[in-house]
């Protein structure tokens, strides 16, 4: 069976990298696509293993080669989903997880229609602005610039299949797992690999 495609979306302070971690930890066997960026490493943040942090001009270059799944420039930093991990991945059967934008989301539900589309939601708008604040990694101008984006991407839910309240991220987890089994049940998947004939030979 062709691997379930997750793309996980949610505004900035939603917890979707918490929400993301935990589920590896969960179900070690999904794998986890790498996006590539423009934008300088926070502290902590590991090239190849948080980002692959490439310079404008290498990025520039790879989307020419059509080497991204997705872009979006966002904040006025590029960033872009490899082409090639990801269909691997897929074809081999292996539930692969894209934690992007909702611009990158749209893009990548041109080409795969079938993937699972995710949306995390904090609990509140005042809880949204408290975790980014807390977060000391972004000037005041760039938390401004973050919370007038949430906006535009809450405009965006149609694009998606569930939405996720992350109040507790053991919660949230749970019912992405629930997604994900349920998924895997559905007639149109089973019937791609010819399930119900081998049922009745």
């Amino acid at each position: 069976m062709q691997g379930l495609l997750l793309v996980i979306s949610g505004p900035s302070g939603a917890g979707k990298g918490t929400i993301c971690r935990a589920l590896r930890e969960k179900m070690p066997e999904v794998g986890y696509s790498i996006s590539a960026t423009t934008r300088p490493p926070r502290p902590g943040e590991k090239d190849g293993e948080s980002y692959f942090f490439l310079d404008r001009e290498r990025f520039l270059q790879m989307l020419k080669e059509g080497a991204f799944l997705e872009w979006a420039e966002v904040y006025g930093e590029l960033y872009g989903t490899p082409r090639k991990p990801v269909e691997e991945a897929l074809a081999r059967g292996q539930d692969i997880i894209l934690e992007i934008d909702t611009q990158g989301a749209a893009q990548v539900k041109r080409y795969y229609p079938e993937g699972v589309f995710i949306f995390i939601v904090p609990p509140s708008y005042s809880e949204l602005e408290k975790r980014i604040k807390g977060r000391g990694t972004e000037s005041p101008a760039a938390i401004k610039d973050r919370l007038a984006w949430v906006k535009k991407e809450m405009a965006q839910l149609d694009l998606y299949d569930y939405v996720v309240i992350n109040d507790q991220v053991e919660e949230a987890v749970a019912k992405i797992q629930a997604i994900i089994i349920a998924e895997k049940c559905r007639t149109k998947r089973l019937k791609k690999i010819g399930w119900h004939q081998l049922f009745w030979s």
